[in-house]
This record gives structure tokens, C-alpha cells and sequence, in this order.
């Protein structure tokens, strides 16, 4: 059986995906980004790792993408820059990394004759709902350079299919969160700033609504999207049609930890008021129609293991340090 080639491996989603690939018997061959003390991110971790063929390299280039590619039919495209706040510090970086990296991997699955690419979109594409919940057919707004970018990996990635035929899938999870995401995302800085003894939390805009996914339930969406004979040339939502502010997410963690909390605005942490996506809500009705794909974590489950997770390594991360 052929490997299974998945970028931005190393990350919060992709290696989840990477361990689901091998639970269910496909070899793997994780692509990394090259450092110089060959870490692979939390694929360190996995119960998987003797299992898994690893490559380092760097998704901006063409030609180790190429080459880490050859001897694989099938493409899950995680790798990507996702902070919003930095999207506003370097719009080029983002476009760089998400659609000249995409370019590559469809450039590359183009070359090899690959049977099927999936490429991880994102519910910011939508910008702020007009009409709720959001389906496929929802416009689509670049409200920051982050989301921008994402449309312009999208639309290329359907161009693609559109004009050379290539097998493409988009995948476009809304809020996913679960263990070992990036403490830039509103789970991991509640959980973790209660974790070092603080009543008050420094957070941003507390107003806008999130459809927040376990990411055992987004990956579990990417496997039936990968698995589904139809959906070629198409968007999928992954989501569960459901959605919590901000400020009613920390205060339900806060009593899930028995710690109440404050929260104290922090406007380095509160993104420009035209680029603020108020409200996503996911219509998931068509991941539910094309597949068997149904939710096993409700928002309560998934905080739970979630936080758990996060005392078990709580070392690992660092609650006064805010990074954009």
C-alpha cells in the first residue's frame, strides 16, 4: 500500500491525522518543516512514531516537495501559517507559505498523477455569517490577510481541478481545539493562564461566537472526506452546528477547572475592528449526507480531555508569554 503524504504533520491537527492514518492500517509519510535539531512537533509523541517515515523540509519549496512526494498517491495538505494576529505583521509570509505552498503540493500531485489531494481550508474564509448556519455556498471575504490567503490557496486548488483534472477535495473545518493545540487559541490560553493560578484572564474580544469541533471529530471529517468516492472539486465543512461566545467558553471552562474567572480586556490580543469575524456557525449537513461521519465529542466531552491534557503538560507551555 502507498504512503499516505501529509503536510504540517507536526501540528496541532496533523498529527492527530497522522495517528488516525495509522490506526487505521495506511502507512504514513509525515513532511515536516527541516530544524536544526530534527524535531518533528508533536509527533515526537505519538504512540505511532517507530511507525512513521518522516521527511523535513519546507513546503515554500518546490522541489523538496517534489521529492518527498514521489511514491505517494494521496495527499492530506495541512502545512500552513494559521496565526491571524501575525498575518497582520507579515502578509507576505502568509502568502508565501499558504499559497505558494499550496501551489506546490497541486503542482507536485499534478506531476505525479496523484488520485486524490485534500486541502485544509478554514471556516475565516467565510468572514463574519450572513446567513446562519454557514453553508458551502456562503460568500467568501478575506477579513485578514490569514483568511485571504486561505481563499486564494482554495480557489487555486479548484482551479486545478478545474482545469488539469487533479483530484481535489476542500476540507474546511471550523474551530477545532483539543490537545496539543498552539496556546494562541482561545482554549489553550483560558485553560493554561488557569493552570498558573490566575483569576483574571487577559483575553480579546469576548463577543464573537465559535463552532467549536474536538479534534478527534475534524479529523475523523477529513478520513470520510478522503474516503468518500464523490465531493472531487468540491468544499466540505467540518463543524457541529452549534456556537458559544468567547466569554460564555471561558467562563464554562473556568467552572469545569473550579476556578471562576475574571475577565480583563487586553487590546494587543483584540484583532481591528473591521477584521473581526463576529459569529461561525457550521451547516454540516452535507459532510452528514456524503458520509458517515457523525460527532462522538460533545463541546462538555472535549473540554474535559482537553484539560486534562493540558495538566499533563503543563511545563510545555508558557501563560505569560503572548506571542502574535
Amino acid at each position: 500500500m502507498d504512503p499516505i503524504f501529509i503536510t504540517g504533520a507536526g501540528g496541532f491537527i496533523g498529527s492527530h491525522l497522522v495517528d488516525r492514518c495509522l490506526e487505521m492500517g495506511y502507512p504514513v509519510r509525515a513532511f515536516v518543516r527541516y530544524n536544526s535539531v530534527n524535531r518533528w512537533g508533536w509527533l515526537e509523541e505519538s504512540p505511532f512514531r517507530k511507525d512513521i517515515e518522516i521527511v523535513s523540509g519546507d513546503i515554500r519549496d518546490y522541489d523538496s516537495v517534489l521529492k518527498a512526494m514521489r511514491g505517494c498517491r494521496s495527499v492530506f495538505h495541512l502545512a500552513a501559517l494559521i496565526g491571524i494576529p501575525y498575518s497582520y505583521v507579515s502578509p507576505l509570509a502568509y502568502l508565501r507559505t499558504n499559497v505558494e505552498g499550496t501551489y506546490n503540493v497541486l503542482e507536485s500531485g499534478r506531476a505525479l498523477e496523484y488520485e486524490s489531494v485534500l486541502v485544509t481550508s478554514t471556516s475565516e474564509v467565510y468572514g463574519s455569517a450572513q446567513t446562519v448556519p454557514i453553508d458551502e455556498g456562503h460568500r467568501l471575504l478575506g477579513q485578514s490577510p490569514y483568511s485571504a490567503s486561505k481563499i486564494g490557496a482554495d480557489q487555486i486548488a479548484l482551479s486545478y481541478h478545474r482545469s488539469f483534472n487533479l483530484p481535489v477535495k476542500i476540507v474546511r473545518p471550523f474551530n477545532a481545539f483539543g490537545p496539543r493545540q498552539s496556546a494562541r487559541a482561545i482554549i489553550p490560553t483560558v485553560i493554561t493562564q488557569i493552570l498558573a493560578g490566575r483569576s483574571e484572564l487577559r483575553l480579546g474580544n469576548t463577543i464573537p461566537t465559535r463552532d467549536l469541533t474536538f479534534v478527534k471529530d475534524t479529523v475523523e471529517g477529513f478520513w470520510e472526506i478522503f474516503r468518500c468516492p464523490t465531493l472531487f472539486g468540491e468544499v466540505t465543512n467540518i463543524g457541529m452546528n452549534e456556537e458559544i461566545s468567547i466569554g460564555d467558553l471561558a467562563r464554562r471552562i473556568g467552572d469545569l477547572m473550579g476556578r471562576p474567572v475574571t475577565i480583563v480586556p487586553d487590546r494587543e490580543r483584540v484583532r481591528p475592528q473591521k477584521s473581526e469575524v463576529t459569529r461561525l456557525r457550521a451547516d454540516n449537513s452535507k459532510l452528514k449526507k456524503n458520509t458517515s461521519w457523525a460527532p462522538r465529542y460533545d463541546l462538555q466531552k472535549g473540554l474535559e480531555e482537553t484539560i486534562v491534557w493540558f495538566r499533563e503538560h503543563r511545563r510545555e507551555y508558557k501563560p505569560d508569554l503572548y506571542n502574535v
